[in-house]
């Protein structure tokens, strides 16, 4: 596979390739590898923290026509209580992966568990929307402490072959979280109300954390960092400065922005006309995030099949399939569409975060942090202009600003490519070592 195939960093897969040899020799990596010692208890530690993580961000998502009604509030405003949250996460994340170089990456995400699911027990009880907003975004803000270091944890202990599989395993949490909380909450709010349905997801997340600090095993490859500012800024200031991961982020912010704007919005077009849901279906519309497990758990074999670059144009095409298709007034045809847009979503999402760890060669949870703050940055923007959008021009409004993002999908894919053709022209004797 080539670099201009991929637009990947090729001294990093050189690397990978050098540390994984020695395993067909029989010299020892005592790293995890899919069947090896640990692993599934890890996998299984990650799934559940990305249920949990996913659950929580996403639990107000589903019922935002029931908490404006409840509340007296328009679709943009009752937006915020999923803007608020996934705005704190995008925030606290880059501090939250500094703790985690210091501490360790399980101490943290243990930590960040035991705060979110607290709060989560607290949001029930939300007297106005303001306060419901505020312990939303100290919510997002807990949660900061794991996606970062998740990433960073299996950078250090799974094998480099195996990375972005176990990456897709984690992201695949996260589709399940977000899965199963939309359809219980649909279903729970249906009967008594948005407020047990939020309590019922934390006490759900309650029990992941608790299997989470169970199950995963301790670290053997962390090495703690500093916590000085300074080494902290020029860690930062090498990872924006790397064009190769200023994509990643870009293309990471930019799936998230047509997901977020579509799933905080699809609620309130199921409830109108000539649709007319009750709550219980619309929560059910939610089980389409198991192809997102699926896409996301088979990223590593579409990257191998496809190179980066190519499973990247993939998911932006199925998501922007699944845009146009989401326009027809047919409930199936609507399904269908959604359907697209979530597997297209975590394939793109699972190979632009895999490909993150796999870059960094040093401050791995500050650059999956900052894959992370992006992230969450689109989350927050297209929740909040998808509402805004579908409030001024319906829900082709809410389409035409996710189709935008894809197509600056593309074009960044497609600027990487080139960037990566102009490279290797140049120095035609070293692009296995300078080609991105």
């Amino acid at each position: 596979m080539t670099p201009a195939d991929t637009g990947a960093s090729t001294v990093v897969d050189a690397a990978s390739a050098t540390s994984t040899a020695p395993d067909a020799s029989g010299s020892s990596d005592s790293r995890m590898t899919p069947g090896g010692p640990g692993y599934r208890r890890m996998s299984f530690a990650l799934f559940l923290a990305g249920v949990a993580t996913f659950a929580l961000l996403y639990s107000t998502q589903a019922l935002l026509p029931l908490i404006s009604g409840d509340l007296g509030v328009t679709a943009s405003d009752a937006s915020w209580t999923v803007a608020a949250a996934t705005g704190g996460l995008a925030v606290f994340v880059l501090p939250m992966s500094a703790l985690s170089e210091r501490f360790g990456r399980r101490t943290v995400m243990t930590a960040s568990l035991a705060v979110a699911v607290t709060v989560g027990l607290l949001v029930p009880f939300a007297p106005s929307l303001p306060a419901l907003v505020a312990l939303r975004a100290v919510q997002g803000a807990a949660l900061a402490g794991l996606p970062a270091s998740a990433t960073a944890y299996l950078a250090e202990e799974v094998r480099p072959r195996a990375l972005v599989t176990a990456i897709g395993l984690f992201v695949a949490g996260n589709s399940v979280g977000g899965m199963s909380g939309r359809v219980i909450t649909g279903w729970v709010a249906q009967e008594w109300g948005w407020r047990v349905a939020v309590g019922v997801i934390g006490l759900v997340a309650v029990a992941c954390a608790v299997a989470f600090r169970l199950l995963l095993p301790a670290p053997k490859h962390f090495t703690p960092g500093s916590l000085r500012p300074r080494v902290l800024v020029r860690t930062v200031r090498d990872h924006l400065a790397d064009p190769l991961l200023r994509r990643l982020y870009a293309i990471g912010a930019l799936f998230m922005t047509v997901f977020g704007g579509v799933y905080t919005v699809i609620g309130y077009r199921l409830t109108e006309a000539p649709f007319s849901l009750p709550q219980g279906l619309i929560g059910s519309i939610f089980l389409v995030y198991l192809v997102g497990t699926v896409s996301a758990s088979t990223a590593g074999r579409l990257v191998g099949r496809l190179g980066r670059r190519g499973a990247l144009y993939l998911g932006a095409g199925t998501t922007a399939a699944g845009l146009l298709l989401s326009l027809a007034p047919s409930l199936p045809l609507v399904l269908l569409g959604l359907v697209l847009i979530t597997a297209g979503f975590f394939a793109g999402h699972a190979v632009a975060s895999s490909a993150v760890g796999k870059t960094a060669q040093h401050g791995r949870a500050q650059a999956s942090a900052l894959y992370q703050s992006a992230y969450y940055v689109g989350s927050s923007a297209g929740s909040t202009v998808g509402a805004v959008a579908f409030h001024s021009g319906g829900w082709s409004g809410t389409v035409g600003v996710g189709v935008l993002a894809v197509l600056g999908v593309v074009v960044i894919t497609v600027s990487g490519s080139l960037a990566a053709r102009r490279q290797a022209g140049d120095a035609p004797v070293k692009t296995l070592s300078l080609s991105r």
